[in-house]
């Protein structure tokens, strides 16, 4: 008999949506069922971004959204942060106007524009054409992090942002608890 995901230690079965929040624009991105591969989906713009990532959420039925949450290297939270909670908190409320229904977890992406803007150059493309994608190679970044940490611990990666449902999974962290604080 073949154990499913969740009974190997795998994680469940189903999308989850990676969202890099920008001042001008939000890059998105999704996984695979099994949640192995971040791919990019595309870059919306800011006023919009919101309603259309909770359009994909139901259409992918996704149940876990990682919305890059940018700290400083010191891990403290500046304006850029909370511009990710402002959005998060938007798409609690797509979300719900939309009839669907997702967990949204904020995710650690320390350096991740960065390092996009590092693989866009690395790989070719000149500067000024890195505007167009730069966003959601960032939420590939982050949804891949995410990803690969929830497969090494078994636990989903960040903290649930409240206000949204939290869906069981066997081996979530217990409330209140993140992979970044025991890691810590």
């Amino acid at each position: 008999m073949t154990s499913g995901p969740a009974e190997a230690g795998l994680p469940a079965r189903y999308v989850r949506l990676g969202v890099d929040v920008g001042d001008v624009r939000v890059g998105l991105a999704r996984s695979d069922r099994d949640g192995l591969l971040a791919t990019p989906v595309g870059t919306l713009e800011r006023a919009a971004a919101a309603r259309e990532v909770a359009v994909c959420a139901i259409e992918d039925e996704a149940r876990v959204i990682m919305v890059g949450l940018p700290r400083t290297l010191a891990g403290q939270e500046g304006p850029a942060a909370a511009k990710a909670r402002a959005f998060s908190a938007e798409l609690v409320a797509a979300l719900e106007a939309g009839g669907g229904e997702a967990e949204i977890r904020l995710v650690d992406e320390r350096l991740t524009t960065v390092t996009a803007h590092q693989a866009l150059h690395t790989s070719g493309r000149k500067g000024r054409r890195h505007r167009a994608v730069v966003d959601q190679v960032a939420a590939v970044m982050i949804l891949q992090q995410a990803l690969d940490l929830e497969r090494s611990t078994g636990r989903r990666a960040g903290e649930a942002f409240e206000g949204t449902r939290h869906h069981a999974e066997p081996h979530s962290p217990g409330p209140g608890r993140t992979d970044q604080e025991t890691d810590r």
